[in-house]
């Protein structure tokens, strides 16, 4: 029998993207499965139901009906606990889930037998980068970031020549050179601004290079594994923390991105260096959710300190839902299409793929029967 997908509202407060687009919607069901999709699901993103029906998905009225007999759940935030509760057993799961960030959303996908795969957890490797999410939606958090420094800041971005003079460009630093800093640097380039951007990997300069950015080497160097960094020495920190200090006396804008999956986000812009900038000038901290990588940023909040906006923006790839969603959805596409043998569900244990982001971890080797739930320890669940 054809696999059963569904998807439902999000529910989180301010989302409004989707895990499952008409195009997906449609190649899914050519893959052979069937579709519930609760109505409105994509309403908030700028899908309309009638684009999933011709898609060939089934509407239905409620969250229950499109996921609680489900074979396969697709979604964006994790779902709250009491909705995990309700979904069949042994269901499988698949989005960004984060199961160890909350013991009750653990221990219900445990409860339930549920067989997750939190794409946060996806390997860092040439073959999934078409599945990897959060570099998808950290290219949208990246081109929202540089509108909001845009609209705090009481400057124009590009250099002007006028009758009445002439304008300087702002001059921005983007912190970390992921895919999010990677994308502010290109779309601050775009309005004008003279653009730098600081890393502690010295392999990111090519790349902001190649953006028209200006690689700022404050002369520590922390390249890790995995293409992230590693953690700073006492030494290393201090000595990065004066060099920058001084430099942000100069700087209009910051936009700070750097952040490392599951971990707090490293402080690197402290209250002091804030207390040095240019009364005008502007931080927006994308790292916001994880603590921020400056001091004073406030979650969720647009602050002034001494003259200086800090802005803590949440879910920022929610804005741009509509494109955020095209690139998230796509992303669940292709990963699922691993799973999916002639419309049936089948694990392939021995794919890194899946064996490596599936949760609770599991051995390749501890079954091959493609309906069973990951076994769980005493312990692990949470």
């Amino acid at each position: 029998m054809a696999v059963k997908i569904g998807v439902a509202r999000e529910t989180a407060a301010g989302e409004r993207r989707v895990a499952l687009t008409p195009e997906t919607c449609r190649k899914l069901v050519a893959a052979g499965a069937r579709l519930d999709v609760e109505r409105g699901a994509g309403a908030l993103a700028h899908f309309p139901d009638q684009a999933y029906a011709d898609a060939g998905a089934t509407l239905v009225e409620d969250a229950a009906a499109a996921v609680g007999d489900a074979d396969l759940v697709l979604c964006v935030q994790p779902p709250a606990p009491d909705a995990l509760a309700r979904l069949r057993q042994g269901a499988t799961i698949v989005g960004i889930l984060q199961p160890q960030a909350d013991a009750a959303r653990g221990e219900a996908i445990a409860a339930r037998g549920l067989l997750a795969f939190p794409l946060e957890r996806l390997p860092r490797t040439t073959r999934a980068q078409a599945m990897d999410v959060l570099s998808s939606q950290a290219g949208m958090a990246g081109y929202k970031s540089v509108l909001i420094a845009a609209q705090l800041a009481p400057r124009f971005f590009p250099m002007l020549t006028t009758a009445a003079g002439t304008i300087r460009p702002t001059k921005v630093l983007v912190v970390g050179a992921g895919v999010a800093g990677l994308q502010a640097v290109a779309t601050a380039r775009r309005l004008g601004a003279q653009v730098e951007c600081f890393d502690v990997r010295p392999e990111t300069r090519e790349q902001i290079e190649s953006l028209g950015g200006k690689f700022l080497d404050l002369g520590v160097s922390a390249a890790g594994e995995g293409g992230y960094a590693r953690q700073l020495t006492d030494e290393e920190r201090a000595e990065q923390q004066a060099r920058l200090a001084e430099h942000l006396r100069n700087i209009d804008v910051i936009v700070c991105t750097a952040a490392v999956p599951g971990r707090p986000a490293p402080r690197i812009i402290s209250a002091a260096m804030v207390d040095g900038m240019k009364p005008g000038s502007v931080v927006v901290d994308l790292a916001a959710e994880t603590g921020g990588n400056c001091e004073l940023t406030r979650p969720g909040e647009t602050i002034e300190h001494g003259g200086v906006a800090i802005a803590g923006p949440l879910n920022l790839a929610s804005s741009g839902a509509l494109h955020a969603s095209e690139m998230y959805a796509r992303n669940v596409y292709n990963f699922v299409s691993l799973l999916l043998r002639e419309g049936e569900l089948v694990f392939d244990w021995d794919d890194e793929l899946l064996s490596k982001t599936v949760w609770p971890e599991r051995d390749a080797a501890e079954t091959r029967d493609a309906g069973a739930a990951p076994p769980v320890a005493e312990g692990e669940a949470g």
